[in-house]
């Protein structure tokens, strides 16, 4: 693989150097409300440079990491399928290699690409699911390719009680009922996340983490197709991604970015700044 023109900020080993291994996908073609989210991954690494590449929050530099950009892929935005085969056969290389995939999208469909790929490398994979929806409908409107569906799609794959999510508040009555079934779910907030983390640790469990942005608050992150109020703050979200980094996470996710839905700009600055401190903290962990 060549590293891409344009990469995120500090972004720039070469692949074979590399420990993680960025890719796009720009697909949002099942999006239920306002599309967008197709232009995240480019307006991340072109607003980048308005970064830094020094962390204050962990005192460590991108520059001094080995992380490599391989640019968005080119989807079929007609084919949810052939989406998905293309994000998972680009992840299951990246794995093959020895290193760690993180995928930028695009909607949060794109999630299950990544994480059938995951899952063929580690059967006994769990996911932390951080969202301000539940993502647990069957079918949206008859589709089960579905950004509103992912998280079910991903249960059909690893089963009962291996995925957790964190933030959730929104979601209809049957979404909610099967989670407190077949999940584990943590309503509001990362309440019961520090417990978690002390298990996984303990069972060192391969993790796949997946951060929706919209878990934000709607007045720190309103570029994003489905914005609920209610959500959490920047600082709450990167302590969190702090916890989650100590464990053995094998793969990770950031998704749900709409960028010209906020002109101001602010939505893609936070998305980039939190962009930042996850390659960092799993670089660390």
């Amino acid at each position: 693989m060549k590293r891409n023109v344009e990469t995120f900020i500090g972004c720039d080993a070469s692949y074979k150097d590399a420990k993680l291994v960025l890719f796009g996908a720009p697909f949002d073609s099942t999006t239920s409300f306002r599309p967008g989210a197709r232009f995240g991954s480019a307006a991340m690494r072109h607003e980048s440079f308005g970064l830094e590449t020094w962390s204050p929050y962990q005192e460590k530099d991108l520059c001094d990491t080995a992380v490599f950009d391989s640019g968005d892929l080119e989807l079929c935005f007609g084919s949810a399928e052939s989406a998905l085969a293309d994000i998972e056969a680009r992840a299951a290389q990246i794995l093959r290699d020895g290193k760690r995939p993180v995928l930028l999208g695009g909607e949060h469909l794109v999630t299950l690409g990544a994480v059938r790929a995951a899952a063929k490398k580690y059967p006994n994979l769990h996911i932390i699911h951080f969202d301000a929806h539940a993502d647990l409908r069957d079918d949206y409107l008859g589709a089960k390719l579905s950004h509103a569906c992912v998280i079910r799609r991903c249960h059909d794959i690893l089963g009962d009680h291996r995925i957790h999510s964190f933030c959730i508040r929104s979601g209809d009555r049957s979404e909610f009922e099967f989670a407190m079934k077949h999940t584990e779910l943590h309503l509001f907030d990362f309440d019961g996340l520090d417990m978690l983390c002390a298990r996984l640790i303990a069972e060192n469990a391969p993790v796949y983490l997946t951060v929706d942005l919209d878990c934000l608050d709607p007045s720190v992150f309103p570029g994003t197709g489905t914005p609920e109020a209610g959500g959490v703050s920047f600082p709450e979200l990167l302590t969190a991604i702090l916890q989650v980094a100590q464990l053995n996470v094998v793969a990770a996710d950031l998704n749900e970015l709409a960028p010209m839905l906020d002109p101001s700009g602010v939505s893609t600055a936070t998305a980039c700044k939190v962009l930042r401190e996850l390659l960092l903290a799993l670089l660390a962990g």
